[in-house]
């Protein structure tokens, strides 16, 4: 079983940045990380991954101002967002994989104001 607790949102003004953390209850030894956020009224969007090798997919809506990273030792894995637009106003969701299961957090709320 893997808890993981999501930190970091809040309300910025556009085109300002934020970094969200993902925090891992257990050993990190899980293979993928992902983000995802959620807009009202919309279908949840993954945004972000990152493998257990470092290497990262990022979705192309936003590529260039998202950036997925992870700090094993920690049992972190943080989204940086730069350049942020109404548009990516949300619930942010860090999702995992562990053997079969994957485990969801509860999300951190980011709201960008125009």
């Amino acid at each position: 079983q893997v808890q993981l607790a999501e930190s970091g949102g809040g309300l910025v003004q556009a085109g300002g940045s934020l970094r969200l953390s993902c925090a891992a209850s257990t050993t990190f030894n899980i293979n993928t990380v992902a983000w995802y956020r959620q807009a009202p009224e919309k279908q949840r969007e993954l945004v972000a991954a990152i493998g257990s090798r470092g290497n990262t997919n990022v979705a192309d809506s936003v590529k260039g101002r998202f950036t997925i990273s992870r700090d094993d030792a920690k049992k972190i894995v943080y989204l940086q967002i730069t350049n942020l637009k109404p548009e990516d106003t949300a619930v942010y969701f860090c999702r995992c994989w562990l053997g079969q299961a994957d485990y969801w957090g509860q999300g951190t709320q980011v709201t960008v104001s125009s």
